[in-house]
């Protein structure tokens, strides 16, 4: 990964969509990598189904991880 993004987060598809949805509402585009759906689609299975990571540019790491705190209560 560029060493400009950071990862803000990682955890199941479901939440992290709806991290997704509030960063792009905020004109925030995050990079998500999903490690089982690159393998499934090049034909490997996984143990994890269904875990993302969302990574956001080093500029917007404040104010995407303020997105996530909010979403997740912590």
């Amino acid at each position: 990964m560029n060493s400009n993004y950071t990862r803000i987060f990682s955890s199941s598809f479901i939440l992290a969509q709806t991290i997704v949805n509030q960063l792009k509402e905020i004109g925030i585009v995050p990079v998500i990598k999903d490690e089982s759906e690159s393998g499934r689609l090049a034909g490997f299975g996984s143990a994890i189904q269904g875990n993302q990571e969302i990574y956001v540019h080093a500029d917007e790491v404040a104010k995407a991880q303020s997105i996530v705190q909010k979403i997740i209560g912590a």
